[in-house]
């Protein structure tokens, strides 16, 4: 008779992140037709609201989240657990106040186009994450998308700035 210990961590590690991608997406297909339009809005809450569970695994494990790269190496990390070794992802240090994450293989999206036909929505799910979560770990800083594989780029790209540093460099271009 098999039993959980007799399965390999790494097994069962890319079985529960291959769920953890395929859940929204069957969500998706089995509640859209029957919520209609305003399951955009209620999935969009449950998105930020696990905004609030990145931010306490970021804690708990004591990740750091002072900088732009610390804040995107933490969210990478935490995705990575969730979504599993194929979530592929890299940042990139753009100055001191800022990082570019860029994502190149999602296995939330890949599911996305399986089991729903488009990507497209996929976006709304991430950007409400990201969004939601760049602030929970640090006040000081904020994401913008730049470029997104849901919408057809080749690569998504996530800028993490200083929100300071972003206003003050903006008041100077006027």
């Amino acid at each position: 008779m098999p039993d959980l210990k007799s399965i390999p961590d790494d097994t069962k590690w890319q079985l529960a992140a291959k769920l953890a991608a395929l859940l929204p997406a069957l969500y998706e297909s089995a509640y859209r037709g029957v919520v209609g339009e305003k399951y955009d809005e209620i999935e969009q809450e449950i998105w930020m609201g696990l905004s609030h569970m990145v931010s306490t695994i970021v804690r708990d494990l004591a990740l750091p989240a002072r900088t732009a790269s610390e804040i995107a190496e933490s969210i990478r990390v935490v995705l990575t657990i969730w979504f599993g070794p194929d979530y592929k992802s890299e940042s990139l240090e753009v100055s001191k106040d800022g990082t570019v994450v860029l994502i190149r293989r999602c296995p939330f999206l890949d599911t996305s186009h399986t089991f729903v036909g488009e990507g497209s929505r996929t976006f709304q799910k991430c950007m409400a994450l990201i969004l939601s979560t760049v602030p929970l770990l640090n006040k000081n800083y904020s994401a913008r998308f730049v470029r997104t594989m849901c919408t057809g780029d080749r690569q998504c790209e996530i800028k993490i700035f200083e929100v300071k540093k972003a206003l003050a460099d903006e008041g100077k271009k006027k």
